[in-house]
């Protein structure tokens, strides 16, 4: 965590206060970096998971820019993909991984999840295999407005699921926050339901960085941190993650109470 942070723990939890949205997506990206690095030194490559979305811009846009990545041993995947929307969409998430990740840096292999595949079992089976065919290094990924982590809404999200990829169907403060964020001109637009990674693939993790900037996040992170570890606020569960950080920026962390804040690690 960069000195130029607010730091306090919360249960395993590491939280970093940035001054700014852009320190905070840079201060990220160099930990999202190290773990990398650190991967490929000793095991020759590293596997990521790469979240998307507005709140991952300034995360993104700072990880490409760093020079001297390791990236031809690096394998990707994504954290979610819309039911029925073919990649080519505006707001696919592949096309949004692929213009502002995987070309610039040009990883050894992205794996994408096919949200409008003919067979959604079967595209979440075939996924999954790849996903747990290896341990993941990092997750990059975020918290949204009601809470979630990848598409596991409270009403689907299960910290003990038994697959690592399932579809579900999205509550309407999720779909509400994907028209506020510009993607979808209107609700009626937004997909109903999406493939996703659960709760229980994202915990397998070796790491997790997760980039939450803005106010209107600010009363997801107080439920988070402050709230009890229950799936009414899926990003609860990263409190219980020994290898996590959370970074947030004045905006995010502007409901925290005082005594969060004063927050130490154990010992």
């Amino acid at each position: 965590m960069p000195e130029n942070a607010t730091r306090f723990v919360v249960g395993k939890l590491a939280v970093g206060v940035l001054p700014t949205k852009h320190a905070l997506g840079a201060a990220a990206a160099q930990d999202a970096v190290s773990i990398v690095r650190d991967a490929v030194a000793r095991k020759g490559r590293a596997r990521i998971i790469v979240a998307t979305g507005s709140s991952q811009l300034d995360f993104v846009q700072s990880l490409v820019a760093i020079p001297g990545v390791p990236w031809h041993a690096v394998e990707a995947f994504h954290l979610d993909a819309y039911v029925g929307l073919p990649a080519s969409h505006p707001a696919s998430f592949q096309l949004w991984l692929r213009t502002r990740f995987q070309e610039i840096v040009k990883p050894a292999v992205v794996h994408y999840l096919a949200g409008d595949a003919a067979d959604t079992d079967q595209e979440c089976a075939r996924y999954a295999a790849l996903l747990i065919s290896a341990p993941i290094d990092v997750c990059f990924l975020g918290i949204g407005e009601n809470g979630h982590i990848a598409f596991n809404d409270p009403h689907v999200a299960d910290f003990a699921d038994p697959l690592a990829v399932k579809r579900v169907r999205l509550d309407r403060p999720c779909r509400m926050q994907q028209v506020g964020e510009g993607h979808f001109a209107r609700f009626e637009d937004v997909p109903e339901e999406a493939l996703t990674l659960t709760c229980s693939a994202l915990l397998g993790c070796g790491h997790l960085v997760c980039s939450v900037p803005e106010k209107r996040k600010a009363e997801a992170i107080k439920r988070a941190l402050e709230g009890p570890v229950a799936t009414e606020c899926p990003g609860s569960i990263l409190r219980t993650h020994p290898q996590a950080c959370l970074y947030l920026d004045p905006d995010s962390a502007s409901l925290l109470s005082p005594a969060t804040r004063r927050r130490q690690a154990a010992g």
